[in-house]
């Protein structure tokens, strides 16, 4: 069988969800802080050592203070983007993931051992470094070990570990939302990160990194283990000929992808005496820094592609929503309430995206993200009607309508594209600012929205509803169709 025709080999799988433990640890960073905030730094003893003698009760701490506190981690999220392109250029993509854990393992130790705002902010930035890093890592990881006909439904994974992660946070959150146990709750981060931290020692490298670093025989073994025993020829050609080269192909695997019968540790040597090296043309690349990327035409085209994308996502409200459900939910219900509404829109966004995981294959990515942005300007406009009229009914349905299109498409998809439509050689600095720009828009969103809200309320959400229907018509016509295509061919796409 060849491999470009199969979908979901075992090992491959494996590998993917394994690294998807780093997206869950993301996800509980992102949703730790939601249910047990009030008493993590306003419960009523404050600062005294009342439930126990080595820790104070809460780290008492006023609003400004509590929503930098939380948004902190953003900060970290958005210096380990920045630089995490470089230090999976030249560690690989397998350790990156594996000691990206640390960050996690040390920010729950100290935000569950915090006896300072100071010290629980620090560790909501040690958690973000992970966070941002894993941001990159992840979904570069498994866009590179998927097979083509796979590669969407494996790229929603890491959305999906997210949802999940958030979702548990909320609901496990209830029940630790009191005094001492707050501290369980942000502490439990370390358990996934542990646990991938050994358990991806078992996972194969990126064949598409070792041929960039020319290790060919080592890329052959990996994708070959990851397919299964299958037929690679054809899809490890087109892998070295995007990255290596058409000639540097041929001499490797055969002049159509197809010969199995070339003597590749023969052809390596000719390679490395020279033989060969005057028919390699420019598709022989080193990697790019950021700013090569935006000198290079081809690469330009491609970064301010995802850039938009990511931008768009966070700007389009989503984050506004999550963040701030339970202030919204309070104009229909009471408090106690409100925060089981909010719980209730985490679930609302987890099935949403199993809904993505579906349809991402087989309706492809520009379509959901269509669907996805044209129901986020809808829903934008229902939720100013619900606020300006005070239709509680109307407001709820807004709220759970505006999710499910942000999970089935703006969620996941720039995350998974920025792979698929980067080469290579300029991934780790495609990824890496991409990453860091939708890091630092996450901040600025969480940051900026209180205050716009209070200011003009309900009409905030107008903002929202006009970036949603610019990326829709920036989607139309300039974001390509990655279904069932190879990396290569993407790029390959954007020469004409």
């Amino acid at each position: 069988m060849n491999s470009l025709d199969m979908k979901f080999p075992g090992y491959m799988v494996y590998c993917v969800v394994i690294a998807c433990l780093g997206s869950f640890s993301n996800g509980w960073v992102i949703g730790s802080a939601n249910v047990p905030g009030e008493v993590t730094h306003a419960c009523a003893n404050g600062a005294a050592h009342v439930a126990n003698s080595a820790f104070p009760d809460c780290l008492p701490m006023n609003d400004a203070l509590w929503g930098f506190a939380v948004a902190s981690f953003c900060v970290g999220g958005l210096f380990g983007g920045l630089f995490g392109g470089h230090i999976q250029t030249k560690f690989g993509r397998k350790k990156t993931i594996i000691f990206n854990n640390i960050g996690w393992i040390i920010g729950a130790i100290l935000i569950g051992a915090s006896v300072s705002p100071a010290m629980f902010i620090i560790g909501r930035i040690c958690c973000g470094i992970s966070c941002g890093l894993g941001s990159l890592s992840t979904p570069t990881y498994v866009g590179e070990v998927s097979t083509v006909k796979g590669r969407g439904t494996m790229g929603t994974c890491n959305q999906f570990a997210i949802v999940i992660g958030i979702l548990l946070a909320s609901v496990i959150g209830l029940p630790l939302a009191a005094v001492p146990l707050w501290r369980i709750n942000y502490a439990i981060v370390a358990i996934p990160a542990i646990a991938q931290f050994f358990l991806m020692a078992g996972c194969v490298e990126s064949p598409r990194y070792l041929i960039s670093q020319n290790r060919i025989e080592e890329a052959r073994a990996n994708l070959q283990k990851l397919r299964a025993g299958a037929d690679i020829e054809q899809e490890f050609f087109e892998q070295v000929e995007g990255i290596l080269g058409s000639c540097a192909a041929r001499a490797l695997t055969g002049s159509n992808g197809e010969d199995d019968k070339i003597d590749v540790k023969e052809n390596e040597t000719k390679l490395e005496e020279g033989v060969v090296t005057e028919e390699r043309d420019d598709a022989a690349r080193a990697p790019m820094n950021m700013i090569q990327i935006f000198i290079d035409p081809l690469i330009r085209k491609i970064a301010v592609t995802v850039l938009l994308l990511h931008v768009i996502q966070q700007f389009i409200g989503m984050n506004a929503v999550m963040y701030y459900s339970t202030t919204i939910f309070n104009m229909s219900f009471d408090a106690d309430m409100s925060k089981y509404m909010a719980i209730v829109t985490t679930v609302v966004n987890f099935v949403s995206t199993i809904v993505s995981l579906i349809l991402i294959d087989r309706m492809g990515r520009r379509p959901l993200l269509l669907i996805a942005e044209a129901g986020a300007c809808i829903f934008s406009v229902l939720l100013i009607i619900g606020y300006v009229y005070q239709i509680g009914a109307l407001l709820i349905v807004s709220v759970f309508g505006y999710v499910v299109s942000f999970a089935i498409g703006v969620g996941p998809i720039p995350w998974m594209i920025t792979s698929e439509m980067s080469p290579v050689y300029a991934s780790s600095a495609v990824g890496a600012v991409a990453t860091a720009m939708n890091w630092a828009a996450n901040f600025l969103i969480g940051q900026c929205f209180p205050i716009i809200f209070a200011a003009i309320q309900g009409y905030s959400f107008a903002i929202f509803a006009a970036i949603a229907a610019m990326a829709f018509v920036f989607t139309w016509f300039r974001v390509p169709e990655t279904k069932n295509r190879s990396i290569e061919s993407i790029v390959k796409s954007f020469e004409s």
